[in-house]
């Protein structure tokens, strides 16, 4: 018999609890899910740029190696 790939784990059912918690509608879940993975989204980045350059940010280890973070911009990206 095939399981279903609907079936959550025991963390994954906390999980949608938490986020149930202050929805009281599908506007408020969905828009709840759209800042998580926003947030999971801008995580890996700064992940990947602390792979790529070999410090984390704000370490002073790039300092003055023509290799550093030079700045912050914020950008707005409209995706659905």
């Amino acid at each position: 018999m095939k399981k279903s790939k609907n079936i959550l784990t025991d963390k994954e059912m906390e999980l949608v609890s938490l986020l149930m918690q202050d929805c009281k509608s599908t506007n408020d879940i969905q828009a709840k899910l759209k800042r998580l993975f926003a947030g999971t989204i801008e995580q890996m980045l700064e992940a990947e740029m602390d792979e790529h350059l070999g410090y984390e940010k704000h370490s002073n280890a790039g300092d003055n190696s023509g290799n550093s973070r030079n700045g912050y911009n914020r950008k707005t990206i409209i995706s659905e």
